[in-house]
């Protein structure tokens, strides 16, 4: 996460780059107590109750070893304001010093942003490789509904984060391929939005991003098909650090475009069939169809026929009907679109600018030939005209 404040005298540039401490490797939580320890004595040990359910027999042990005063909080289905609201009542019941989150990317969200407005420190433990939500300086804040609404800028990354690979192997092997997609995202919109960018770590981030997609690209296929090998960690690693290595240095401006916005604008259909990392993916070639379309792009057009037959060998969706959403109606869709194109949106982030209807054409053409890539009829808003 990057901050800038403005002083009288000078800018002052804060950086959140990365966590105070990582732990990984296997059996990780058997051998957390000690560094739970250090951060509180009284944690609240925040999840959902399918997580909570496999995590705490795990954990709790340990931490009553360290003669820790553990209470548990289900932050529900959503990183949500009322679920935070009742998060901060448990904070207060159980007079909690320290806040442990445990799950996929909303209970973390959750956990992260509570940590944050009780001014708590912050253990974060991963139990699927779907995002990279356990690094990073950011929380989402959903509707109860699970539509996305915003974002919110944290003062740090978590304290401590424990990235245990045998409770990762737990997840459904879907998770982690949803996590690939989700990763992919950050080269396709940091290239986007930064590669013009002369600042050194926008730079940094924005070749980090390049390498963490040739790494997936290399290894996705190997790991999904050895589960728990040293290929397997290693695109672990990708998806949960190094992508959030990427949004650290380069911080909002390099973090999310046209993929994310189209996510965002799905989960306000309320059709929950596929998962965050799912819709990103799908969102990166509707970016990559808007770039073909709308600026003629054929760099753009020849990525898109690339992760056509990636999505195909790991099983990411291309299509809305592959998203579970194929029955949707033009109503729903021009919904999408109007929440995608929002003027607060991160599509916004793209050089041209974007009309719902184009990004409608866009959505429904995602696995359009590459012949077919460029229609001269669908015409590029130019930047003096407002939509």
């Amino acid at each position: 996460m990057t901050q800038t404040t403005q002083t009288a005298t000078n800018n002052v540039l804060t950086l959140a780059v990365a966590p105070a401490r990582v732990l990984r490797g296997t059996q990780i939580l058997s051998q957390s107590g000690a560094e739970i320890a250090q951060l509180g004595r009284r944690p609240l040990v925040v999840g959902g109750d399918r997580t909570l359910a496999v995590t705490l027999p795990l954990l709790q042990p340990v931490l009553e070893q360290q003669q820790l005063q553990v209470a548990t909080a289900d932050y529900g289905c959503d990183s949500s304001e009322a679920s935070l609201a009742a998060l901060k009542q448990a904070v207060a019941a159980h007079q909690a010093d320290l806040i442990v989150g445990a799950g996929g990317g909303k209970a973390l969200d959750a956990a992260k942003l509570l940590a944050h407005q009780c001014n708590l420190p912050v253990v974060t433990i991963p139990t699927s490789a779907a995002t990279c939500a356990a690094w990073t300086a950011l929380s989402n804040i959903y509707t109860d509904r699970g539509g996305f609404l915003y974002d919110v800028s944290l003062s740090r990354c978590p304290d401590l984060v424990l990235l245990d690979y045998d409770l990762i192997q737990t997840a459904p092997q879907r998770t982690l391929v949803a996590g690939i997609g989700d990763a992919l995202a950050k080269w396709y919109e940091a290239s986007v939005s930064s590669a013009a960018s002369e600042d050194t770590l926008t730079i940094a981030a924005v070749q980090q991003a390049r390498v963490l997609r040739d790494i997936l690209f290399q290894k996705s296929v190997a790991a999904l098909q050895a589960p728990g090998s040293a290929v397997w960690r290693e695109v672990v690693d990708a998806t949960v650090l190094l992508a959030g290595v990427v949004g650290g240095l380069g911080g909002a401006q390099c973090r999310t475009v046209a993929a994310h916005a189209v996510h965002n604008g799905l989960t306000h259909l309320h059709i929950h069939h596929s998962i965050h990392g799912e819709k990103v993916a799908y969102g990166i070639l509707v970016q990559l169809r808007l770039e073909e379309m709308l600026q003629g792009n054929q760099l753009a057009a020849t990525a898109r026929q690339q992760l056509l037959k990636f999505y195909d060998e790991i099983k990411l969706p291309k299509t809305l009907n592959e998203l579970g959403m194929g029955g949707i109606t033009i109503e729903d869709l021009q919904r999408c679109v109007e929440i995608a194109c929002a003027p607060q949106s991160d599509i916004h982030r793209l050089p041209f600018k974007v009309a719902p209807e184009q990004l409608m054409a866009a959505m429904v053409s995602t696995t359009a030939p590459m012949s077919n890539s460029v229609n001269p009829s669908v015409r590029m808003i130019p930047d003096e005209v407002t939509e």
